[in-house]
This record gives structure tokens, C-alpha cells and sequence, in this order.
């Protein structure tokens, strides 16, 4: 006889058992229905809040294993508008938006973890302020080339990079998409994507250190609802880089959540076609000014040091200070009054714009 037929024999005999005595036990025995007291549906208990063992710690949000002493990837974008979309930013944990010379802009993604991302790109070169970002995160940076100043900043900061242009990997780690070099132009056709990373980390660059030093956190604290308590209306941002660029954050109730555009069109994936929404948007306010004798015009981006900015979160924004402690330091904010800053759980977007450069909140 089977065990599945041996269970079932002995639940039929158990049911008998119990019909049997329940025919023995007198009428007048039984309790008074009028006493029975019964549960109503307010007093059932909720269920128990899920035990969060491990969180992102660029987000906040619960992950299923620890990530969280694993070296973010950062990796610079192009956003030059003939060569968008963008590829993977839907998926960014972090995106930093700084100007480059010319009055566009650049992207530094930051994810803590780049699986399932896909196509990423496409990718540009560096500059000194992103290796500052990207050494205040302790983050492996990936770019396409850079200034004089980016591979000083790199060498001087001992950032982990991994170069397009000047490094070992060209063929194994990107790849140039062909119908970008016919409509865009060769420099910004250079793609990777989170599996072709994934590949070069666990094999040729498996020796380098790919996880935080002891003692190492990022100073960031987060709560379920961000919304700032004594904000003013922010139901609409507009972030003012150049006369080439606004970047444009309109919140959705429903998703809870800033959509962001720019370039007068919403701001895609091109892996989903997916509109780029985040929790938070920072504003960073510092000293931006050209580079004396620079023939490309580049910028000295004062990242270094500590002032004002904003933060947004749900339909809501307060004024804020920021610091970086040196230029290997993580970025911090806090309150007016000094204390830490506690963001949305989900992810942010930090815009840094020169002290004069126009914000504007409806």
C-alpha cells in the first residue's frame, strides 16, 4: 500500500473517530451559542511586516541577499541629444547629472548591482568631478577615455576604472553600434552591458578588489516616505544647467514617483523604451566656472567642502546643505537644521548646477 493511501486511510478513520463522539456527547452538554464570542473583522490581526534582512544600500530597498559591501558599478553616459536614448538609466539605483564643456550635459549611472540591466551606453569619456563621485562611492568607474584631469584624478584617487578608449578591453568588454556610428558618429557609439561587465569581472579583473574595505558605509539614511513633513509644493521641478539644457521632473501621485524629462521629450530607456522615473531628486549648488586656458572650455566643478541645495520627494521639497568631506569622500546632506537627511526608499537623481544656475518648483 502506498503512502499517500495509507494517509488517506488513517484521516478516514480519524474523521469516525471524532463523528462517533461527537454522537455521544449529550445535547444539554454543548456550550450556549449566546455565549460563543466571535472575532469581528476589525479586531482580526494585520499581517506581520516581512523581516528585511539586507537592503540596498543606494536605495534602501529590501534585497534578497547581502549586496551590500559589493563596490557599486558607475558608469559615464553620453547625453548628447543626436546620440539618445540613453541604455540601462531606467534601471540606475543613482544618476548623477553634471555639465561637461559646451553646455551639455553627462550622466554618471550608478548601480549597485548591474544585473539584469542589459545594453548600457552609450559611454563617454571622464572627468575630474565624476571620479570624485565616483571615488566618494567606492564605486569600479567605467568610462570612454577622459581630460588630462580625469587620468590624473584616477591615478591620484587609485580609482578602480575600466577604460573604453585607453584601456585592455575594447574588444571584450565594449563593442560600437553600428547605427549609431552612421547617425551619431563614432564617439558616441561605444556600448557594454551588464552581462559583458558581469563576465570581465569574475574572469580577467577577478583579482581586483571588488568589495568595500572594512569599516567602509555609505552615509545614507532612508524611510518609507520620504515626503518631507514641512515641504513646499514640488509638483513640478525644473532644473536649469545651460541655455542647451533643463532637466524636468514632473510627479506622479500614482507611481510615487518623479518622471523625468529633458530636450523638450520625455527621458527613455532605450532597452524599454521605459520613461525614467525616480523617488528623490537633489539639487547640489556649488562653484562651476571654465577651466582658465582650457581650449575645450572644460569645467572645475567645486565638489569639495559643503553648501546649499534642495531635496524633493513626493510632491514636496526642502532647502538642504550638502559636504564632501575630500575628494574621496561620499556626498552627505542634511536639513536645514543639521540633521541627517532621510530619502525616499527607491531611487535618486542628484542634479549639480552652479550657484546661480535656476531652479524653479510649481
Amino acid at each position: 500500500m502506498s503512502k499517500r493511501h495509507l494517509s488517506v486511510c488513517a484521516l478516514s478513520l480519524a474523521l469516525v473517530l471524532l463523528l462517533c463522539a461527537c454522537g455521544d456527547t449529550p445535547a444539554s452538554s454543548g456550550p450556549d451559542e449566546s455565549a460563543v464570542s466571535t472575532l469581528a473583522p476589525t479586531d482580526i490581526l494585520p499581517p506581520p511586516e516581512p523581516v528585511v534582512l539586507y537592503t540596498n544600500p543606494l536605495t534602501g530597498e529590501a534585497t534578497e541577499t547581502d549586496i551590500s559591501q559589493n563596490r557599486p558599478v558607475a558608469i559615464m553616459l553620453n547625453n548628447l541629444k543626436k546620440a539618445l536614448p540613453q541604455h540601462g538609466v531606467a534601471e540606475a539605483d543613482m544618476i548623477y547629472e553634471v555639465c561637461a564643456e559646451g553646455g551639455i550635459t553627462r550622466m554618471m549611472a550608478v548601480f549597485q548591482s548591474v544585473e539584469g540591466v542589459g545594453d548600457l551606453g552609450s559611454v563617454r569619456s571622464s572627468r575630474p568631478y565624476y571620479v570624485e563621485l565616483a571615488a566618494g562611492l567606492d564605486a569600479i568607474y567605467i568610462h570612454a577615455g577622459g581630460s588630462n584631469g580625469a587620468y590624473e584624478a584616477i591615478r591620484d584617487h587609485g580609482v578602480f576604472n575600466i577604460d573604453g578608449v585607453n584601456g585592455p578591453y575594447g574588444g571584450t568588454m565594449f563593442w560600437r553600434d553600428a547605427q549609431r556610428r552612421k547617425t551619431a558618429g563614432f564617439e558616441h557609439s561605444l556600448f557594454t552591458s551588464d552581462s559583458r561587465i558581469s563576465d570581465l569581472l569574475s574572469g580577467a579583473l577577478a583579482a581586483k578588489r571588488q568589495t568595500h574595505e572594512e569599516g567602509y558605509s555609505l552615509p545614507l539614511t532612508f524611510a518609507q516616505d520620504g515626503t518631507p513633513a514641512d515641504g513646499q509644493t514640488a509638483n513640478t521641478v525644473r532644473v536649469k544647467f545651460s541655455n542647451n539644457k533643463t532637466g524636468v521632473f514632473t510627479y506622479d501621485a500614482a507611481q510615487g514617483a518623479y518622471l523625468v524629462s529633458q530636450h523638450g521629450a520625455p527621458y527613455v530607456d532605450g532597452n524599454t523604451d521605459e520613461q525614467v522615473a525616480v523617488t528623490n531628486v537633489l539639487v547640489v549648488m556649488t562653484d562651476i566656472s571654465v577651466i582658465p586656458k582650457d581650449k575645450e572650455g572644460r569645467l572645475d566643478v567645486d565638489l569639495v567642502g559643503s553648501g546649499s541645495g534642495y531635496f524633493v520627494c513626493g510632491g514636496k521639497y526642502v532647502p538642504i546643505t550638502w559636504s564632501k568631506a575630500s575628494a574621496t569622500a561620499p556626498l552627505t546632506y542634511a536639513t536645514a537644521d543639521g540633521q541627517p537627511l532621510s530619502l525616499g526608499v527607491g531611487s535618486s537623481y542628484i542634479n549639480i548646477i552652479d550657484r546661480d544656475d535656476p531652479v524653479t518648483f510649481e
